[in-house]
């Protein structure tokens, strides 16, 4: 008995060899339809690669795009905020310009008052001299009134006097000096207009 059950797998397992041997021509035709399937999955990858390369050539275009807009805006707020940054340098240079020119109108009144010392009067031109100095390094300079015709932009009118020798709006008499830095006024000229 067990003789047979050792044949029996033998004998089954015959047929099974001679099954391959069956299927190989049935295999040639399934070849040449998938030949003719591969070359029309390449023509439908190649449409699908043309599809994905216009679709990826405008995915690049808009960021791109985006990319030159950032850069745009990025150069318009470094320029806005320089000229801010300057602006603001400016307005506190001439602030702080502007609270010390009561020293410069007590040093000019100082020099117009007569004094028997000479030392004491050597002193005071130097210090106005040092202070004009100092000012002229930061920029600042003195808006030159007497003599000149009165304008609105750069002078404050505190009097008015008809004087037939003296030209019209001629400003005759200058208070206080006015300054300018750069071409913004720190301080107004105060002075006396004829005609």
């Amino acid at each position: 008995m067990d003789e047979e059950k050792k044949e029996a797998p033998q004998t089954a397992d015959a047929p099974e060899q001679e099954a391959p041997a069956a299927e190989t021509p049935a295999e040639e035709p399934e070849k040449k339809t998938d030949k003719k399937d591969k070359k029309k999955d390449k023509k439908k990858d190649g449409d699908r690669s043309a599809e994905q390369i216009a679709e990826l050539t405008a995915q690049l275009a808009a960021a791109n795009d985006r990319y030159l807009r950032i850069c745009a805006e990025y150069d318009n707020f470094r320029r806005r905020s320089q000229k801010e940054k300057d602006g603001l340098y400016g307005d506190i240079k001439a602030d702080t310009i502007q609270k010390f020119l009561p020293v410069y109108d007590n040093l000019e009144r100082a020099l117009k008052q007569g004094t028997e010392d000479e030392a004491y009067r050597k002193g005071v031109e130097m210090i106005m001299t040092q202070f004009e100095s100092t000012l002229e390094k930061l920029g600042v300079t003195v808006i030159e009134s007497l003599g000149q015709t009165f304008d609105p932009a750069l002078h404050n009118a505190v009097m008015h006097v008809d004087d037939e020798a003296k030209g019209e709006n001629e400003i005759i008499e200058v208070f206080q000096q006015g300054f300018k830095l750069g071409e913004k006024v720190i301080r107004f000229a105060m002075v006396k207009v004829a005609n």
